[in-house]
C-alpha cells in the first residue's frame, strides 16, 4: 500500500454523537474538531442539518474555526434534508440511500428502480446547490454487489465523487471485505469509503481490509465511539496502518490520549481499562517473565512502541510479578535491594496483590522492607 494516500474521515461529531445518550454541547464539538484537525485527520463529518435550527447553527460554528480538515454533513436523500444545507459553510454532504433490500422494502416500502431514480435526482440537485457529493449506500454490506456497481454508476453520472460502503449493521469480516471492496474497486473508478460497525469487534480489522482492497476513505470515531458496539476507531485504524502495513496516513498520535479523554469525558463513555491503545492497562506489566523481558529490552515484549501514541510502560507489582520488577520498583523508591532480599519481599508483595487486588503503594513496599529489616536484624 506504499505510496497511496488514504484519508480519514472521522465522524465523532456525527455517527459518534448518534451513540445511545451521547449529545455533546457546542464548547465540546469545537473542541473535539479543533483536537482532531490539530492530530491532521483530514476531513471531519460534523452533523445532520435535518435535526434541526440548534443542529445547523453548531454546524455554522463549526465551519467558523476555519479548519484545515474538509468539513461534511450528513443527509437523507430527501428535499427537506437538502433544503437544510443552504448556508451552512460547509460544501461536502454525504447523501445516504438504503441500498439493501432489506432496507427498500422493510424500512421504505420502495424498489431498486426508485432508489436509482431518487440517486441521480437527489445528487443531481445537490450538485446544482454547489455541493460536492459522496453517495453512502447504508446497509451495503447486506446488498447485492451488482446492484451496488449500478448505483455507484447511477451516484457517478449524477456527479458523485465517493461510495461509502456502509456494513451498517456490522455482519462483515475482513475476507469478505477485501473481496467486495476489490469488486467494486476494480469495477469503478470512483472514490470508495468504508464505514464499518463493531458488533463483531471487526471494524477495525474489516477497515484495514477495505484499505487493502482498495479503499481511499475510511470512517473513524475516537475511541471506537458510535451507534450500538460503535465505529471503527481512530487510533486503531491509524496504528494498523503504521505498524501493520508501514502507512502513513498524516494523522500524528502524539499527543492522542488528551483527544481520547476529551472525548471519553464529552460523552460520558469512560474507556475500558483494556480498550487498545488508549486504555489504561495495555502498556501496564505485571507478569514475572514479561517484566524481566521488558527491564532487558522493551521490544522483547512490545508490538506497538506507546511513545507512538503519547504512552509509556508501567510496571506493577502483582500476583505474577518476579524478583526483577521487585528490585526495579524499589530501586525507583531509592532503596538499592539485594537479589536475596527481593526474593524475600516477593511472597508477602504477592499475597498483598491477591487479598486486595491491587498493587501495593510505595508507602506499604517501605513498610515491608521496614519489616524484612527488622526481622532481619532479629535474627542476628
Amino acid at each position: 500500500m506504499t505510496g497511496r494516500r488514504i484519508i480519514i474521515d472521522d465522524t465523532t461529531l456525527r455517527d459518534g454523537e448518534q451513540t445511545a445518550g451521547v449529545a455533546f454541547t457546542i464548547e465540546e464539538k469545537c473542541a473535539i474538531a479543533n483536537a482532531l484537525d490539530t492530530l491532521g485527520v483530514q476531513e471531519l463529518e460534523i452533523g445532520i442539518p435535518a435535526m434541526g435550527v440548534e443542529e445547523r447553527e453548531d454546524i455554522r460554528a463549526l465551519a467558523s474555526l476555519e479548519l484545515r480538515a474538509e468539513l461534511l454533513v450528513w443527509c437523507r436523500m430527501r428535499d427537506d434534508d437538502l433544503n437544510a444545507c443552504v448556508g451552512l459553510g460547509v460544501n461536502r454532504v454525504d447523501l445516504s440511500m438504503p441500498v439493501s433490500d432489506q432496507q427498500l422494502q422493510k424500512k421504505l416500502g420502495k424498489d431498486r428502480k426508485w432508489a436509482l431514480d431518487a440517486i441521480y435526482r437527489y445528487v443531481s440537485r445537490a450538485r446544482d446547490m454547489g455541493l460536492v457529493v459522496g453517495v453512502g449506500g447504508e446497509d451495503a454490506s447486506r446488498a447485492e454487489d451488482d446492484f451496488l456497481l449500478r448505483v455507484m454508476e447511477v451516484a457517478q453520472e449524477a456527479g458523485a465523487d465517493r461510495f461509502r460502503f456502509a456494513d451498517t449493521v456490522g455482519i462483515m469480516e475482513p475476507f469478505g471485505v477485501f473481496e467486495r471492496i476489490c469488486r467494486l474497486h476494480l469495477a469503478s473508478d470512483m472514490d470508495i469509503e468504508m464505514h464499518a460497525h463493531d458488533d463483531l469487534g471487526l471494524a477495525t480489522a474489516n477497515t484495514l481490509a477495505a484499505i487493502r482492497a482498495g479503499a481511499s476513505h475510511v470512517n473513524t470515531t475516537v475511541n471506537g465511539l458510535g451507534e450500538r458496539a460503535g465505529n471503527a476507531a481512530l487510533e486503531e485504524v491509524v496504528m494498523g496502518l503504521n505498524v501493520l502495513y508501514d502507512t502513513e496516513c498524516g494523522v500524528d498520535l502524539h499527543n492522542y490520549p488528551e483527544v481520547s479523554q476529551l472525548v471519553a469525558v464529552a460523552s460520558g463513555r469512560p474507556l475500558p481499562w483494556h480498550k487498545s491503545i488508549v486504555g489504561e492497562g495495555v502498556f501496564t506489566h505485571e507478569s514475572g517473565i514479561h517484566v524481566d523481558g521488558l527491564l532487558k529490552d522493551p521490544l522483547n515484549y512490545q508490538g506497538v512502541d506507546p511513545a507512538s501514541v503519547g504512552r509509556e510502560h508501567r510496571l506493577v507489582l502483582g500476583k505474577h510479578s518476579g524478583a526483577s520488577a521487585v528490585l526495579r520498583f524499589f530501586a525507583d523508591m531509592g532503596i538499592i535491594l539485594s537479589r536475596d532480599q527481593a526474593d524475600l519481599l516477593l511472597p508477602g508483595i504477592r499475597r498483598f496483590a491477591a487479598q486486595n487486588k491491587r498493587s501495593p503503594s510505595a508507602l506499604e513496599l517501605e513498610a515491608f522492607y521496614t519489616s524484612l529489616l527488622s526481622e532481619s536484624h532479629h535474627v542476628h
